[in-house]
């Protein structure tokens, strides 16, 4: 008895063909397109790259895409070469071709975060803006160096720091110097106006301005909430009583030293209107960014009697607090002697 021969299913083949097809078009348009190790990079589009052709030959030369052409071919249907924005995008390790398309037709740029916290000097503050919008740190201090670019947010050199709320905030990655410091100001006129904080700034007789100056020398001067209070209500009272300030910090400002540990009476004579010893009342203007919870703790500072505070003898960090020179003196030498001791024993252990 014969066998029937078996007939071969066609249509299997073909399955079989579509399948890998498929599967390659899916993994062109679906899978990582990247071809860079970094976590992400930035690629910016302007009037010189923007068109088709320039836009996909700068992504092939930067070799950024495996296959940058496959963004023509999505982005011919939905018309993308005429919704493309400029700007400074940000391409991510293993996105798709299907990602990045979307990305660049709803116009999306790349953010960063903006990072405040304590800040002292300007050029502090051009370094954290260079390094955050990858940009010239000399160029930056420039701009916070001229009175003209700040009149924008009303403010000016001395005063650039009561327009910086310590915070993070969220920017496009190609901001401009200009929409950087607008928002950052209009972050603290909202500042301001919540908490009731101008009523209780206007309650203590002091601007808003006046307010962060003296929660700046507050920051520079402990690390603790509590000492922050009272210190504060010291330089309330003396400047009620038009008393100097005797800030130590603001010495430090006015050396542009930070590292002194110790103020000694030749730095007394500096003649910067930054030293409280030999000028009175506040100076003119922040010598450091301090911290929403200092500025609210300079606000609710309590009513004492204090006039003078000296750091405890035991190097804890804490101070003792006096309303009376004769009071304050004690504890003063107090801790004089122990400071000395203790710079005795360290310049023994040095031999």
């Amino acid at each position: 008895m014969k066998k029937k021969k078996q007939k071969t299913k066609w249509w299997i083949p073909v399955l079989i063909v579509i399948a890998l097809v498929g599967g390659t078009v899916a993994w062109l348009f679906v899978g990582s397109a990247t071809s860079f190790s970094e976590k992400s990079v930035f690629f910016t589009i302007n009037d010189s790259n923007r068109n088709k052709s320039t836009l996909l030959a700068s992504l092939e030369e930067a070799h950024i895409l495996r296959f940058p052409g496959l963004i023509g071919i999505i982005g011919a249907p939905i018309n993308l070469w005429d919704k493309i924005k400029n700007g400074k995008y940000e391409i991510k390790k293993g996105q798709s071709i299907l990602d990045i398309v979307r990305m660049l037709k709803n116009g999306k740029r790349a953010e960063v975060k903006l990072v405040i916290n304590k800040l002292r000097t300007k050029q502090d503050f051009a370094g954290l803006l260079a390094k955050t919008f990858d940009t010239d740190s000399s160029g930056v201090y420039q701009y916070l160096s001229s009175n003209d670019s700040l009149a924008s947010i009303g403010t000016d050199t001395a005063l650039l720091f009561t327009k910086v709320i310590p915070n993070t905030y969220r920017f496009y990655a190609d901001a401009s110097m200009e929409t950087i410091l607008q928002k950052l100001s209009t972050a603290t006129t909202d500042f301001w106006e919540s908490k009731n904080r101008k009523e209780k700034a206007a309650s203590k007789n002091l601007s808003l301005n006046d307010i962060y100056i003296l929660a700046s020398i507050v920051e520079e001067e402990t690390n603790y909430a509590s000492d922050k209070s009272k210190i504060a209500s010291v330089y309330l009272n003396r400047l009620v009583k038009q008393m100097p300030l005797q800030a130590c910090p603001t010495i430090k400002y006015a050396m542009q030293d930070f590292t002194i540990t110790r103020i000694y009476e030749k730095y007394l004579v500096n003649p910067s209107p930054y030293n409280t010893y030999n000028h009175k009342g506040l100076p003119p203007g922040p010598i450091c960014t301090p911290s929403p919870a200092t500025i609210d703790i300079v606000l609710d500072a309590p009513a004492t009697d204090y006039l003078y505070f000296v750091a405890k003898s035991d190097f804890s960090g804490y101070h003792h607090f006096s309303s009376t020179y004769e009071e304050h003196n004690k504890f003063a030498k107090e801790y004089q002697q122990k400071l000395d001791e203790y710079m005795l024993r360290k310049a023994q252990q040095k031999k």
